[in-house]
Formats: structure tokens, C-alpha cells, sequence
């Protein structure tokens, strides 16, 4: 009886070995690829270190801190990846991005200022009339080939998202006992890291632009948008219903992910402010409870009940889309802010239950004493008093609001608080 090296005959091996030969082209053909783009990258980037950075710095045409803001780490990026080109034109792939790697914070350092950069460009442009002239001629070098300053500057950007691209294929087709696996596997993880970053970036500057638009928005300095860790979410028009049957009046909301700013449209007649809104109330939504009311038939739309301590609003809407979006977006930001405490409170109540044993239950104290001695129940029964910032204008709350919430969330006030004075219509 003979036995074949193969377990599945020859016809076995033959496939496992195709299966490599296409592995291999894979590979070739991305890191052909991958030297040729990293060729050009490089040639890109000393076309700004040569004739921006460096002239620049010897013509003096900007100051030593303006000229930096520009170009923040590029020439040192550029110096780096001189380094790997020469490893991946040599084959050297895994050892290439190995020792390129320990190098990223020049990328890091370039992502956070990108935003600064341009802003900084844009000024220089407006005002800097040698440097607007200076920019104009070196452009028109041939050797640009009619590429832009701007754009050129973000390359090391758009670079470390190829990169993430060509090790996670070079990755995927070289097969785990190859010496390069392990190096290129490491690339990959240090790479994706840089590569969110950006994105976190990104996600911070455009919520940035959204918080300075509808700051924009709104008529005056009363009511302020602008705050550390506050995202925009959404805004659109919603009717009010008011208490007593009067008419439903239309408002304009805006969903943040900590509060909930209600507006109205300035007289169209104003001469500076007629696309403007005034704001009129910010709700917090740490102790926000949200629910739909029922009863309407999905053409009409429906009905939000939106419960806060000493405050409520019904809020109504005739498309039914818009309606469930905004009730998903209430809920989730509700939710988000709500777990802290919960964690919280929960954690208490857990730390006090070995104090309470069987035997000291027979000599418990009078529900009077009791409520004095428990803090947990006296916490809640002053966390059940009305609130004065309910009723305020937008201008009194806002800055009242943010102390409130802080000592909400110091004295580890649970959700249920709220969701006890709810009142269903």
C-alpha cells in the first residue's frame, strides 16, 4: 500500500500549488504597484519641501511660525519615506515598513494640523500679497504639472489610506510562513491607527462646521453652541402642540447630543436678520424621557412626548418618516448620556447590601428614621423637586443649564427619576 505526500492525490497538490501561483500574482502585482505610487508620492513631496519649504525659509517671504503651521512635519515625512522607497524598490517590503513604522508620529503630528494648515494657507493668501505672487510662480513650474499648493498638501493624507489598502492585500496573499508576514501584519495594525485618527478628525472638524453653522443661525451671542464634546445630530421643523387645544405652531429644533435647542424664525422683514432664527429654550436631555404617542394612523404622522423635570412638550409632525427619525435620534442621544448614572447608582446599591443583614432587619427603625438614615432615598427625594430652569428663557438657561447637569450627574441620579413624572396623553 502507498501512500501520496498529498492527502487528496495529486490532483490535491496541483490545486493547493495554483492556489499559490495566484496568491503570488496577487502580491506582485500590488507591490509593483505599490513601488511605482510610492515613486511618484515621493517625487510629489520634494516638489513642496524643494520649492516651497526650503526657498520659503531662505526668502523669509513668511514668518518662522506661519511657515510651520503650513507645513507642519512634511519635510521630515518626506525624508522618511526616502528611507522606504529605497527598501520596496529593493524587494525588502516587510524590513521596509518595519523600520518606516516607528517614524508615523511625523504623520500623526501632520493629521492634527491639516485643518490649521489650511486655514492658515487661506489667510496667507488673502492678505500676503508676495507670498499669493511667490505661490503663482512656483505652481506654473512644468514640474508641477498643474497641481496646487492645496493639494499637494494633502498627500500625506491620502497616502496613509493607500497604505492601509496595499499591506492589507500584500498581507491577506503571503502566506503565514513567509518572514515577511509577521512584519507586514504589524504594518497593517500601526497603519489602521493613523488611518482613524484621521477619520476622528475628520468626524471633529465637519461637526465643528455644523456647530459654527447654525451658531450662525441663530440671532445674537445669548445662545451659545459652541462647546467641547457637544455633536450636532439633526434639526428640522416640528409642530408644538400647546397644554390647552390651541393651535399647533411650527418651531425649529436642533438636536445636539446633550441638549435640545428650540427656535423661531426672525421676521422675514429684518433687514439683517430675516434668514435667522431666535433661540427661545435649550432642554437638556440627561434627564429627557422620550416616547411616541398613539393613537395616529401612519398617514397622518404622529405625536412625541418629550418629558423633562418641571417641563413637557408634545411635539407633532404630519410625516411619518421624519417622525420615527427624529424619535430614533432623541432615544439614542438620551440613551448615551443615561448609562453613567446608571452604572453608577447601580454600583451604590451593590455596596450597601452586605450592611443589611438578616438578624438587624427585626430592629429596623421606623419609616420616618429610615428615609434620614438611607441615602440613597433621601438622594431621590431631592432629586424629585421641581426644577427652575424649565420654564427659563434659552438666554437665563444657558447658563444655569451646564451646573445643573453637573450635580445630576455628581449626586448619581438614576433615569427613573424622570420617567416618574411622565404623563401619557
Amino acid at each position: 500500500m502507498s501512500f501520496s505526500p498529498c492527502p487528496s492525490g495529486p490532483l490535491g497538490c496541483s490545486s493547493i500549488q495554483e492556489q499559490r501561483e495566484r496568491w503570488e500574482r496577487k502580491r506582485s502585482r500590488t507591490a509593483r504597484e505599490l513601488v511605482q505610487t510610492e515613486q511618484r508620492y515621493c517625487q510629489q513631496l520634494e516638489l513642496v519641501t524643494t520649492y516651497f519649504v526650503e526657498i520659503l525659509k531662505a526668502k523669509a517671504t513668511l514668518r518662522q511660525d506661519i511657515r510651520e503651521s503650513i507645513f507642519s512635519s512634511i519635510k521630515a515625512i518626506h525624508s522618511v519615506n526616502q528611507s522606504l522607497l529605497v527598501h520596496l524598490e529593493n524587494g525588502y517590503f516587510g524590513r521596509g515598513f518595519d523600520q518606516f513604522c516607528p517614524h508615523l508620529h511625523h504623520y500623526n503630528m501632520y493629521v492634527d494640523n491639516i485643518y490649521n494648515a489650511s486655514k492658515v494657507l487661506r489667510i496667507q493668501l488673502k492678505k500676503n500679497k508676495a507670498f499669493r505672487r511667490f505661490k503663482k510662480l512656483q505652481e506654473a513650474r512644468s514640474e508641477f504639472n498643474n497641481h496646487k499648493l492645496e493639494d499637494l498638501l494633502h498627500l500625506p493624507i491620502q497616502r496613509i489610506d493607500q497604505y492601509k489598502h496595499y499591506l492589507q492585500d500584500m498581507t491577506a496573499n503571503t502566506t503565514p510562513d513567509n518572514p515577511e508576514f509577521q512584519q507586514l501584519s504589524r504594518a497593517v495594525a500601526a497603519v489602521c491607527e493613523v488611518s482613524q485618527r484621521i477619520q476622528n478628525n475628520t468626524r471633529r472638524h465637519e461637526n465643528h462646521l455644523q456647530l459654527c453653522r447654525v451658531q450662525k443661525l441663530l440671532k445674537g451671542r445669548k445662545t451659545k453652541v459652541l462647546a467641547a464634546e457637544r455633536w450636532y445630530i439633526r434639526e428640522g421643523w416640528l409642530k408644538m402642540v400647546p397644554p390647552k387645544g390651541a393651535e399647533a405652531k411650527p418651531k425649529m429644533f436642533f438636536l445636539f447630543s446633550d441638549m435640545l435647542l428650540q427656535a423661531k424664525r426672525c421676521s422675514p422683514l429684518h433687514p439683517t436678520n430675516g434668514d435667522k432664527f431666535t433661540g427661545q429654550f435649550t432642554y437638556p436631555l440627561q434627564d429627557c424621557t422620550v416616547e411616541k404617542v398613539f393613537g395616529h394612523t401612519r398617514s397622518q404622522g404622529g405625536l412625541l412626548s418629550l418629558t423633562f423635570p418641571k417641563a413637557k412638550l408634545l411635539l407633532m409632525s404630519s410625516n411619518q418618516e421624519d417622525l420615527n427619525d427624529w424619535y430614533q435620534s432623541l432615544s439614542s442621544a438620551v440613551r448615551k448620556l443615561q448609562p453613567k448614572q446608571t452604572v453608577v447608582h447601580q454600583r451604590d446599591e451593590l455596596s450597601r447590601r452586605p450592611l443589611r443583614s438578616a438578624a438587624n432587619s427585626h430592629n429596623a427603625p421606623s419609616s420616618s428614621s429610615s428615609s434620614n438614615n438611607n441615602p440613597s432615598r433621601k438622594r431621590n427625594m431631592e432629586n424629585t423637586e421641581p426644577s427652575e430652569h424649565a420654564q427659563m428663557p434659552a438666554v437665563e438657561w444657558e447658563s444655569s443649564a451646564p451646573k445643573r447637569m453637573k450635580q445630576s450627574g455628581a449626586s448619581g441620579q438614576s433615569s427613573e427619576v424622570s420617567t416618574s413624572s411622565c404623563v401619557i396623553l
